[in-house]
């Protein structure tokens, strides 16, 4: 029920999430990640959604892969970063040692917790020694359907469980923010900077 309820409700929504989203500044999480990468470096964008992200680091003079799980949210971020998007499922993450940093904002929050490890674990593996992870999840304990999609919130517990599977993924810093949307500023998030130590 989770991914394929997901992904349709981004299918079928994905006009209105991106008047949502696209033009929200987020510059300073952005650049909180950026700040820890070297010059030139390859970032993937894990769950790209509009391309928002893709584009900034791109106008940045970083060099971007981007995935999402939805094909009109594809459509819509390959027009907004004019690169080619990848269709595919978090799951399917399968390159090792190929990217300097992954931005998966507000993106596997929709993997079910039980499955957070092996996702965790492929992040870790796809990103260099040395890497950069950057990872969102709404803030709590919650996990279900919400607003027709499939969410599984996250705190610093539940977190530190995952953690415990990885090979080597060290938490640089945490902090918990408002929602940028306007008139959600009542929502918390969890945000995460990871750096894979070997």
């Amino acid at each position: 029920m989770g991914y394929s309820q997901t992904i349709e409700y981004y299918n079928k929504n994905h006009r209105e999430f991106t008047s949502n989203t696209l033009d929200v500044s987020f510059s300073d999480i952005q650049d909180r990640f950026l700040r820890l990468l070297p010059e030139n470096a390859l970032i993937l964008d894990f769950g790209c959604g509009t391309g928002r992200d893709s584009r900034y680091f791109l106008k940045k003079g970083y060099r971007v892969e981007a995935c999402d799980g939805s094909e009109e949210m594809v459509k819509t971020a390959e027009r907004v970063a004019g690169i080619p998007v990848r269709q595919m499922l978090f799951s399917e993450l399968c390159e090792q040692e190929r990217y300097d940093g992954i931005f998966a904002c507000a993106s596997i929050l929709h993997v079910p917790y039980a499955e957070l490890p092996d996702i965790f674990l492929r992040m870790e593996r796809a990103t260099k020694p040395g890497g950069i992870l950057y990872v969102s999840f709404k803030y709590g304990q919650f996990e279900g359907i919400r607003n027709g999609r499939f969410f599984t919130d996250m705190d610093e517990d539940r977190l530190g469980d995952i953690l415990k599977v990885t090979e080597g993924l060290e938490i640089l810093e945490l902090w918990i923010t408002g929602d940028v949307r306007p008139g959600r500023e009542d929502e918390r998030w969890l945000n995460v900077l990871l750096c894979r130590s070997r």
